[in-house]
């Protein structure tokens, strides 16, 4: 792929992603008139996790890819859909889990806590990278839901909690984090010299 293609599909994306992050206030002002401040809440925290790839220049794919899957999961629980498709909320939290695991990652390289994935290291940091992307989407996943339990509680028992969906929730999640760190260990590169001593 030429440079000038590959820039025309970058910008491309990113105009998509961007089109995802309004359908995201859409659905907000969609959930304050015709929903309820739980849906509202939802999509708030939905269109957060649109906009964070794109203040941390996550690449257009993932950017896209990301959007595109939290708005679905977000309109899939508002409509019930997880009650009706069982399998749809562990495909769902694998995704979901493995592509913020990766927008996760670029916050710590963001924040000079992890290395950029092109700057020199030595060849097992490419495990390192898996660990790190890993322990950062699991921990995404169980914060999610501690969030859905706090929700079920305080706000609305209609949120599907229990202990076999949180399981499942968590392995899948982590499932999907793992593929994710494996996904960015690959983009780094072999390093240039020898074995270190």
């Amino acid at each position: 792929m030429t440079t000038t293609a590959g820039s025309r599909l970058s910008r491309t994306l990113f105009l998509l992603a961007d089109g995802v992050r309004i359908l995201g206030v859409a659905s907000i002002l969609a959930s304050a008139l015709w929903l309820g401040g739980v849906e509202v809440a939802l999509f708030a925290l939905v269109l957060l996790g649109l906009v964070l790839p794109r203040v941390l220049h996550t690449p257009p794919g993932v950017d896209l890819a990301t959007g595109v899957t939290l708005l679905a999961a977000g309109w899939i629980a508002v409509l019930g859909l997880f009650e009706v498709v069982g399998p749809l909320d562990l495909v769902m939290h694998w995704a979901a889990n493995g592509l913020l695991a990766v927008v996760a990652y670029s916050l710590l390289v963001r924040l000079e806590v992890v290395p950029a994935l092109g700057a020199p290291a030595p060849a097992h940091a490419r495990a390192g990278v898996v660990v790190v992307t890993t322990a950062v989407g699991v921990t995404l996943g169980l914060l999610w839901e501690l969030g859905e339990w706090a929700g079920h509680t305080y706000l609305d028992d209609t949120i599907n909690v229990g202990y076999t969906d949180t399981l499942g929730d968590l392995v899948a999640g982590g499932l999907g984090s793992v593929l994710g760190g494996l996904a960015l260990a690959a983009r780094r590169p072999a390093p240039a010299t020898g074995p270190e001593p």
